[in-house]
């Protein structure tokens, strides 16, 4: 029995998800930048064609102001060289005014054909900082209005920041029907009531399964309130190899040329470095071993030199593979997974892990993802 009731409870597969390094985070040791590595067009678009090639279902395509690649321009420019994969884009809610957003969204899903997923981020924008009940309170209200832009002919919205009446639809008609699922991490009380309120999937960060168990209690019972339910995902990165020995060995070579001072650096120059979740990854480090895992095949040396995401299941394929089980087995039907270099660490998930891995898309699987183009403006409607 899961943790908590979810969404997807009779799903017997996961959606399987890789990471597209689009801002500055790939390395062959970490803190230690490689030419080679930087967040180009040429690298990013590689990972994911890899991805694909390798059989995940999704992608976090993230958002930061680094020196990388813009999320939603990249999410557009893959959209002609894949087929499969989805792409979960990350957006910082405010940044663009919200009807056009959802217009731009929608625009993304078509060309796509409903491949499209989103990440909802509730943060501070470049070079400034403001009140955190403000930016959540303005995240539900862009969550709102892109739902009524998506599900409804007119948008009429009389929110604290956002007012809007009477405005056609249209331009935002997604190729989904409701619109792309929307997944989103958070730990702190309005971020649970945001998730809890508005999204489909509630994403956390690697802790040790007891305190999983926990996030997940405290966001299903928003969810409840609200009359819903969801369902739970886990970003983690993965050093996988054919035995532990050989796992831990990587995860060694890895950190081995890593400056603490430089680690540092690298963690507060994010944009989430004074996030609730980011002081609990920093909190599974101080309670690791003195090899720095916090439970079996839990690994915390990630976390030296990155913000959000700090820890890395490390192990042979078998314990790898039993982790995810438990980790299905609590509940959780989607799984973003990384490792570095990006690209190396994805090629040999794929062809250790993949092959034992039931897959799904999570879309598909809600019905959300038409058969045929649907009848919208930009898809099979009747042209105005």
């Amino acid at each position: 029995m899961t943790i908590v009731p979810v969404t997807s409870a009779d799903l017997d597969a996961a959606e399987v998800s890789w990471f597209a390094a689009l801002c500055a985070d790939d390395y062959r040791f970490l803190g230690q930048p490689d030419g080679d590595l930087r967040s180009s067009w040429e690298h990013c678009s590689n990972i994911l064609r890899t991805a694909e090639a390798n059989g995940f279902r999704n992608i976090l395509c993230p958002s930061s102001y680094q020196a990388g690649q813009d999320t939603l321009s990249f999410v557009a420019g893959c959209a002609p060289i894949t087929e499969r994969i989805n792409m979960l884009a990350a957006v910082r809610c405010g940044e663009m005014q919200p009807i056009m957003l959802a217009r731009t969204l929608a625009t993304l899903d078509h060309m796509l054909k409903g491949r499209l997923t989103v990440n909802i981020i509730s943060s501070d924008f470049p070079g400034q900082r403001e009140d955190s009940k403000y930016r959540y309170r303005r995240s539900h209200e862009v969550v709102e209005i892109l739902k009524q832009a998506w599900t409804r002919d007119e948008i009429n919205y009389d929110g604290e920041i956002y007012k809007f009446e009477g405005l056609t639809a249209d331009p935002a008609k997604p190729y989904q029907t409701g619109g792309p699922l929307l997944y989103f991490g958070g730990y702190s009380p309005d971020a649970l009531e945001l998730c809890g309120k508005h999204c489909d999937v509630y994403l956390m960060w690697p802790e040790k399964q007891e305190d999983l168990a926990e996030r997940m209690k405290a966001v299903h019972a928003v969810a409840e309130r609200h009359g819903r339910t969801l369902d739970y995902g886990l970003r983690v990165h993965m050093i996988v190899r054919e035995t532990e020995a050989e796992a831990r060995e990587y995860a060694d070579h890895l950190v081995s040329k890593l400056d603490d001072e430089y680690g540092r650096l690298i963690r507060e120059r994010a944009h989430d470095s004074i996030s609730l979740g980011v002081s609990h990854q920093a909190r599974a480090r101080e309670l690791a071993d003195q090899f720095g895992y916090v439970e079996p095949n839990l690994w915390t040396g990630i976390g030296r030199a990155r913000s959000g995401c700090g820890a890395a299941l490390v192990g042979s394929v078998d314990q790898v593979m039993t982790k995810i089980e438990s980790y299905k087995k609590m509940g959780m039907r989607s799984f973003i997974f990384s490792g570095y270099p990006h690209l190396d660490e994805c090629k040999y998930f794929g062809e250790l892990v993949m092959p034992h891995l039931k897959t799904c898309s999570l879309p598909h699987e809600y019905g959300r993802v038409p058969e045929t183009t649907p009848p919208t403006p930009l898809g099979a409607g009747e042209r105005k």
